[in-house]
């Protein structure tokens, strides 16, 4: 990971708590995390980095990422940007979080590419760059070699991202419930939701968001039975359209775009830890028939199921960067 004078301090420690020593996942996982930084750089005000790699050994790093830093914006710190172009150039993987959108920008990374940072700066981050097709409307890019997120938690999804790209849905999981997040939320899920909190007090509040959140680990745990959104709305004591509206509020997708999500999810785990048929997998993820889960599989995913289980079983779990295939989204999920 790269350190520039000005980092917060969130965004150091998602890095160093997904992929760091005090993580045993990641370290069974083959994950060793090294803070390379100039001498002195100054992290969230509060710190002064102390660390035997420098920006220089970023040329030996598999995957490299940039948080944010106060200076990123407006002048990108030029040993930086040279040494992630480096980095890229001997054929590292490029993430970055937040603001570190602008330090790929300075490095030629993201020229001809689709990217995207924080919301509040993603006007200026077009401005200074016209070559970057910015989408300020995401959580995270995935363009195989190179990965930009926007704000500071989005930096957790894209982390996550990168594990289960890497090793698959289920330890990606695993690591989840060991930081109390969502499993996933996809690539192309919106920043925020453009509209007014509700009043204290009124319908949507405390309670709508608990029976959501309880509805959504009931649902989870019985993908394999048919629902509809009806019958969705009924369990948690609204009506419909009620229902549609704050299910969009809550989780920033639509319920049957968030269902089918979290069946396409569930399948890939089966494919990587079972020995399961395709049929049976698409009942017990509540597809139905095969054909209904290759489809959706492959439009969803990119490969068909087969595939799938061929590449995770022939690389035992972990995939190589040329393997990755480019900008590949899943709809919104949480």
């Amino acid at each position: 990971m790269a350190v520039a004078d000005g980092m917060p301090l969130f965004e150091l420690a998602i890095p160093c708590t997904i992929f760091g020593p005090g993580n045993p996942e990641a370290v069974g996982a083959g994950y060793e995390l090294a803070i390379c930084a100039a001498p002195g750089a100054n992290v969230g005000g509060w710190l002064r980095s102390q660390t035997p790699h420098t920006l220089d050994d970023l040329v030996e790093a598999d995957t490299v990422i940039v948080p944010a830093c106060d200076e990123a914006m407006d002048r990108p710190p030029a040993d930086l940007a040279e040494a992630v172009r480096a980095a890229h150039e001997r054929g590292a993987r490029v993430a970055s979080i937040c603001t570190g959108a602008f330090v790929l920008a300075a490095a030629g990374l993201l020229d001809g590419r689709r990217a995207t940072t924080h919301w509040m700066y993603a006007r200026r981050l077009a401005d200074r760059y016209p070559e970057v097709e910015v989408d300020a409307g995401v959580l995270y890019v995935d363009e195989g070699d190179v990965l930009t997120s926007a704000g500071q938690a989005a930096g957790i999804d894209l982390c996550l991202h990168m594990v289960r790209d890497d090793h698959g849905v289920t330890m990606a999981n695993t690591l989840a419930r060991r930081l109390v997040v969502a499993p996933h939320r996809a690539g192309g899920q919106a920043q925020f939701i453009a509209g007014p909190l509700p009043d204290a007090g009124g319908p949507g509040t405390d309670g709508d968001q608990y029976a959501l959140s309880a509805l959504l680990d009931r649902t989870r745990e019985r993908l394999d039975e048919p629902v509809t959104v009806a019958e969705l709305a009924r369990r948690a004591n609204m009506s419909l359209r009620h229902f549609s509206r704050r299910f969009i509020a809550v989780t920033g997708t639509s319920p049957l775009q968030w269902l089918l999500t979290q069946r396409i999810r569930r399948a890939q785990e089966l494919l990587e830890t079972t020995d399961s048929s395709i049929e049976q997998i698409a009942e017990q993820v509540g597809m139905g028939t095969a054909t209904t889960l290759r489809r959706n599989f492959n439009r969803i995913v990119g490969i068909s199921p087969t595939a799938y289980r061929r590449e995770f079983t022939e690389s035992r779990g972990l995939r190589v960067a040329p393997d990755r295939p480019a900008a590949r989204e899943i709809p919104g999920a949480t």
